[in-house]
C-alpha cells in the first residue's frame, strides 16, 4: 500500500512531525508505513514539526529540518507557546486553520515567491496628544496582515512593520516590528528598505500631528484648539530611494474621486502599482480594490479585484509578481 499511497498523493503532509520520523525521513529509515511511504514519494512534502521544545531546538533536529528543506521539502514551523509536555517554548503544532492555509496555497502556488523579501505596514498609527489622547484612524490593518500570511506561505521572507491592529501577526513571520507612530515607522522602513525586492505599504499612516505634545494629561476646561503639522511622508520618501529592482506598491483609500486620486498618488510618489478602495469597505472581512500600475497605457486600464481580504491578498500579489 505505500507505494499506492506514494504514487497517488499530490502532496504528502507529515502532521505532527516527530523528531523520530523526521529523522527517519532524513537517513532513508523505512520501517513502518508512514516512513516507506515517505521513502517512495517523489513529490515534496509539507512537513509541520509539534515535540518538546528541546527536542525541537536539539542540533539534531534543526540539522534535519534544514536537510529536508535542501531536498525541495517545505515546513510549517511550530507556535510558541505551552506545550502538552508542560514546558514553554516552540513546539506547539499550529491551529488547523493556518495548517489548511498552507495545504491550499502549496498546491494552488507551490513555493513560488522563495528567496524573495518583502517589508509590509499594516495597521494605524497613532499620534499622541497627551498621555490619554491620540490622533488615529480606523484601520484594523486586516488587508495587511492578510498580505503577510499569502506571501509567507508562498514562500517570502516576510518583514511587517506594524501600527495598532486588531489581531496578531501571524507568528511565522521574518520578522515583526511594533511601530505606535508615523516617526517611528518611518525609522523602521527606511532602516530596512534597501534590502527589500518588494515593499508593500499597506499601514493607514496619520497625515498630522500635534504641533505641541503635552506630558501631562490637558484637563477639561473650555474649548481646547490643536495645532497640526504634517507628519513625514513615508510613501514619497520610499519612492525616491528605491532601485529599478524593487517595487514598491502604495494604497489609497478614498471618500470620493477614487480613481483620479489614486493615479495622482501612483506617478507623484514614484510607486509601481496602487491599490485603491474606498473608505465604505473599511474594518469589514470582504473588501474590492482596484489595482492600477505606472506601466498602465491609459487611465482606464486597471484591474478592479473582490472578494474576501485573504482572496485579494493573493490577486494583489499575483499583479505585484506579474510587473
Amino acid at each position: 500500500p505505500h507505494i499506492t499511497l506514494a504514487d497517488w498523493a499530490d502532496l504528502v503532509v507529515i502532521a505532527p512531525a516527530t523528531a523520530n520520523i523526521i529523522a527517519k525521513a532524513v537517513h532513508g529509515i523505512a520501517d513502518d508505513l508512514c516512513s516507506t511511504t515517505l521513502l517512495a514519494h517523489t513529490k515534496p512534502k509539507l512537513w509541520i514539526p509539534a515535540m518538546n521544545v528541546n527536542m525541537y531546538q536539539n542540533p539534531a533536529t534543526q540539522s534535519n529540518l534544514a536537510i529536508l528543506k535542501e531536498r525541495g521539502d517545505h515546513l510549517l514551523e511550530p507556535v510558541t507557546g505551552l506545550l502538552a509536555c508542560g514546558y514553554e517554548g516552540k513546539g506547539k503544532y499550529p491551529p488547523n486553520e493556518e495548517v489548511v492555509a498552507a495545504v491550499n496555497c502549496y498546491l494552488q502556488y507551490g513555493r513560488d515567491l522563495e528567496g524573495i523579501k518583502v517589508l509590509v505596514t499594516a495597521g494605524a498609527t497613532e499620534e499622541a496628544i497627551d498621555p490619554m489622547r491620540k490622533i488615529t484612524n480606523a484601520s484594523t490593518g486586516k488587508m495587511g496582515l492578510a498580505i503577510c500570511r499569502a506571501l509567507a506561505l508562498r514562500g517570502a521572507e516576510v518583514t511587517l512593520v506594524h501600527g495598532r491592529m486588531s489581531s496578531p501577526p501571524p507568528y511565522y513571520l521574518h520578522e515583526t516590528v511594533f511601530t505606535p507612530d508615523v516617526k517611528s515607522m518611518m525609522e523602521a522602513v527606511i532602516q530596512r528598505s534597501a534590502k527589500m525586492d518588494w515593499i508593500i505599504k499597506s499601514a493607514a499612516v496619520s497625515d498630522f500631528t500635534p504641533a505641541v505634545k503635552y506630558d501631562e494629561k490637558i484637563e477639561k476646561s473650555g474649548e481646547l484648539t490643536l495645532e497640526l503639522v504634517p507628519t513625514p511622508d513615508i510613501l514619497l520618501t520610499l519612492g525616491s530611494m528605491k532601485t529599478n529592482q524593487q517595487n514598491l506598491i502604495g494604497f489609497a483609500a478614498q471618500t470620493h474621486d477614487m480613481l483620479a486620486k489614486a493615479r495622482t498618488k501612483l506617478q507623484k510618489k514614484n510607486l509601481d502599482m496602487i491599490c485603491a478602495n474606498l473608505l465604505s469597505t473599511a474594518g469589514a472581512d470582504d473588501t474590492q480594490i482596484t489595482i492600477m500600475r505606472a506601466s498602465d497605457t491609459s487611465e482606464e486600464d486597471y484591474t478592479v479585484v473582490s472578494g474576501s481580504k485573504h482572496q485579494v491578498a493573493y490577486a494583489i500579489i499575483d499583479n505585484i509578481k506579474a510587473l
